[in-house]
């Protein structure tokens, strides 16, 4: 099983570049980071540019994965986007991980609206996904691109040399619905959740039940693809579960080895932030990082 970390962009670089140093230094498979213009509670606190960042710690880092969890179409367009992470995989030497989804309802579903306009319903985030993916997959593979969508259009888009991994950089595509599977399983290396929100407030076993059904549901739409569900890794996002896995080594542990049984080779922890929902012991979490390079 694979340990990683998510990063908050919360931080200027002159203090930020040390903690993604440190997080190599610890042993982390890759270190992530939230591609949002805001999140939550952290709004109306500092936060920086995802893609920025990314490039910023591919030049103070050597080997270590480097990514988004996730990238949506919210405020992000195919064209635009493959150009920077082709670069930026390049930047990295091929280090460059992708997550990406469907988006939310929070602030990046609003911040690009006029007055009067309402944000995407779940199902035309939906069905602005399921035309976002596909054609990003295009970009980042083909010389030249031409599509034109109901939603997206690109008029021959050229993208050379590509990326560096061949024959693109690496899908871990965030999904829990039968529509997000399905896609997950056609172009993903990875499939990524946080758990059920359902079970968020129950106990940590009916989290667990949760997640063998969502898991189930992967494993259903890689048969209906023609895919063998051993192909995609498959991530989990911690912290939004009941477990409280950065309580203590062993709770973590515990926790490790269940989520393992389940199905999940990489485990994703918050980097410690005080004063915030990701506050936690970073004694605790750096021992946890040791246990386990």
């Amino acid at each position: 099983m694979r340990l990683s970390t998510v990063i908050l962009p919360v931080q200027r670089w002159s203090e930020g570049k040390q903690v993604w140093r440190h997080a190599e230094e610890l042993g982390f498979h890759a270190a992530y980071t939230y591609d949002h213009l805001s999140w939550r509670s952290f709004r109306d606190g500092p936060w920086f540019g995802a893609l920025p960042t990314l490039t910023a710690a591919a030049t103070v880092t050597q080997s270590m994965r480097l990514g988004t969890l996730v990238t949506s179409p919210n405020f992000r367009h195919p064209v635009t986007l493959a150009k920077e992470l082709i670069t930026l995989d390049d930047l990295s030497g091929g280090r460059i991980t992708l997550g990406v989804g469907a988006g939310g309802s929070g602030y990046d579903a609003t911040a690009l609206l006029g007055p009067g306009r309402a944000p995407w319903t779940p199902r035309e985030r939906a069905e602005h996904f399921g035309e976002f993916l596909p054609l990003l997959d295009r970009l980042l593979t083909e010389d030249s691109v031409t599509h034109e969508g109901a939603r997206y259009c690109a008029h021959e888009v050229r993208n050379i040399p590509g990326c560096v991994q061949r024959p693109r950089l690496p899908f871990a595509v965030a999904a829990t619905g039968p529509r997000g599977m399905r896609l997950a399983a056609r172009y993903g290396q990875a499939w990524v959740t946080t758990g059920d929100p359902a079970a968020a407030e129950g106990t940590p076993e009916e989290s667990r039940d949760a997640l063998r059904a969502q898991v189930e549901r992967l494993e259903r739409a890689c048969e209906e693809e023609g895919r063998d569900p051993a192909e995609l890794s498959r991530i989990l996002l911690t912290g939004f579960t009941p477990d409280r896995p950065l309580a203590s080594l062993q709770a973590f542990r515990d926790a490790a080895g269940a989520w393992g049984e389940l199905g999940f080779d990489e485990l994703v922890v918050h980097w410690p932030v005080p004063g915030t929902v990701f506050e936690a012991d970073e004694e605790v979490f750096e021992e946890i990082a040791r246990d386990f390079r």
